[in-house]
């Protein structure tokens, strides 16, 4: 059994609502530093869990379980979405620190994405 077409709308309309609600889940994982390694990897975690908790969700109101091929199929879903949610989370902090690099001095290249690296 596939992913229904309403179920992969309604996927899609949440990773969508995920992504563009992602500076509030990346605040949120702020919350648990020093606890958490990675604050970008933090809130993808929580985005991820609330798309899957949201995907069974949309099983269990139609009285349904989600067969293994469903569960692939959602997994593939995710993994081909996981780069815009990433960029999503990310964004904020290319945004800061391309503020700061200008208004302390002209970076070269590489130092940007020094920088960058280590908030990935």
């Amino acid at each position: 059994m596939a992913i229904s077409k309403e179920n992969r709308v309604f996927i899609d309309s949440l990773i969508d609502y995920y992504i563009n609600e992602s500076e509030s889940y990346r605040q949120i994982a702020e919350n648990f530093v020093p606890e958490v390694g990675s604050v970008p990897d933090t809130a993808f975690g929580i985005i991820t869990g609330c798309v899957y908790s949201g995907f069974l969700q949309a099983y269990q109101n139609q009285q349904q379980i989600p067969g293994l091929e469903d569960i692939r199929e959602f997994n593939r879903i995710l993994k081909d979405r996981a780069p815009l949610i990433k960029k999503a989370i990310l964004e904020p902090i290319r945004q800061q620190i391309e503020k700061n690099t200008l208004k302390n001095k002209p970076a070269k290249h590489s130092e940007s994405v020094k920088e960058l690296e280590k908030h990935s």
